[in-house]
């Protein structure tokens, strides 16, 4: 049984709701279970407490809030749920490393020239974003970065966005590639967190594809049948494959077809138990006895 759309329904309340009480009998509530078996389900599928979550997420806010903004720092406090200036605080040098006082004075200066030299270096190679490359049909009509506002959790998120694209048949890929040794003659579960803005056109998804050494893809999702389009919020969103002996190599990234923007955090990769259903999406179909259809008269079934 999957519960990745209960998992998704609480944390859409959850982000509906951030600036507001939150309790975890509610959010279970959302989701049709009781507290003490949802808080199980939650932090298995996420890898975090619902209470970890909402307190990581009001973090964010806060952080973006203080670079972004004017507000004072005990209104920020009581806006995202702390009850006083210094148990925010406490909270903040927890996570950020700085009082939020000083994290306002040192990052704000270090992020418009932390954008200048991103920005020269995406000029000159095409690839900010340490470990990642661009790729997909079109990869000169998409943008790929690290976004300092618009972020899930910590200091930045990356992002995949259409700078020329007019077409849902041209899409670009924000991706990795590593060998499948770690992962081999198991079921894996990738997983991050994703938001869209204006995917109007093509889609939105998270992908992962395993191949064998001669090149063959042995297992491949890429949520065609379950994408993000439109314009989402946060939410947890998940892969499972798995990697069958033979496997050489897998890759994986956040894809965008047509216009828009795509935002992903928090990528994660873990064995799973094969209770858990993968989501291997069939590249061939089952070979019939004889040939079928050739007059084009039948329905599909």
């Amino acid at each position: 049984m999957s519960y990745q759309p209960a998992v998704q329904k609480t944390i859409d309340y959850i982000e509906r709701n951030l600036e507001r009480e939150l309790t975890g009998e509610r959010i279970a509530a959302e989701a049709g279970f009781s507290f003490h078996h949802f808080h199980r389900i939650f932090r298995s599928e996420t890898g975090m407490t619902m209470s970890d979550y909402i307190r990581s997420r009001r973090l964010a806010g806060a952080a973006s809030a203080l670079l972004h903004t004017d507000e004072r720092i005990l209104d920020l406090a009581l806006r995202f749920g702390f009850e006083s200036q210094e148990a925010f605080g406490r909270a903040f040098k927890k996570i950020y490393g700085l009082p939020p006082a000083r994290y306002r004075r040192w990052m704000g200066g270090m992020l418009s020239r932390e954008d200048d030299s991103m920005q020269t270096k995406q000029d000159q190679t095409g690839a900010p974003v340490k470990g990642w490359f661009l790729s997909g049909s079109h990869p000169f009509h998409y943008e790929m970065g690290i976004d300092r506002k618009e972020v899930h959790r910590g200091t930045g998120s990356g992002y995949l966005k259409s700078v020329m694209s007019d077409s849902p048949e041209q899409f670009g890929t924000m991706m990795q590639a590593f060998r499948a040794d770690k992962f081999r003659g198991k079921r894996v579960r990738l997983s991050a967190f994703a938001k869209t803005r204006g995917v109007e056109q093509g889609f939105a998804a998270l992908w992962m594809r395993v191949d064998a050494a001669d090149g063959d893809v042995l297992q491949f999702d890429n949520m065609a049948n379950r994408p993000l389009t439109g314009t989402t919020d946060w939410n947890h969103y998940a892969i499972v494959l798995d990697v069958p002996p033979r496997s050489d190599s897998i890759s994986f990234g956040a894809l965008l077809s047509g216009t828009g923007q795509l935002w992903v955090d928090g990528f994660s990769f873990e064995e799973v138990p094969d209770t858990v259903p993968t989501t291997n999406l069939e590249t061939s179909g089952t070979l019939h006895d004889e040939p079928v259809n050739l007059s084009f008269e039948e329905d599909i079934r």
